[in-house]
């Protein structure tokens, strides 16, 4: 398993914020949340790459690495 930096899990937990925060907005709302969750998910996909070439590892091994690592961190019932 790829070893995930702690500010990759970070950018994603903000980018999958974002993304939850565009729920039941609309019109105008919707459009300024909507540019803030593509922003985030840029920096993200942008810091996935960046660590992924890095390392000489794949982006969509590091990719699911983080996504993995940021949906265990929330399953987890000992994390509040």
């Amino acid at each position: 398993m790829t070893k995930v930096p702690d500010e990759l899990i970070k950018l994603e937990r903000s980018t999958e914020e974002e993304r939850a925060r565009l729920a039941g907005l609309t019109g105008g709302a919707f459009d300024e949340q909507l540019s803030r969750w593509r922003d985030a998910f840029e920096a993200v996909q942008a810091a996935i790459a960046a660590h992924a070439a890095a390392t000489g590892s794949s982006p969509y091994e590091v990719e699911q690495a983080v996504k993995s690592a940021v949906r265990h961190a929330q399953e987890d019932p000992a994390v509040e």
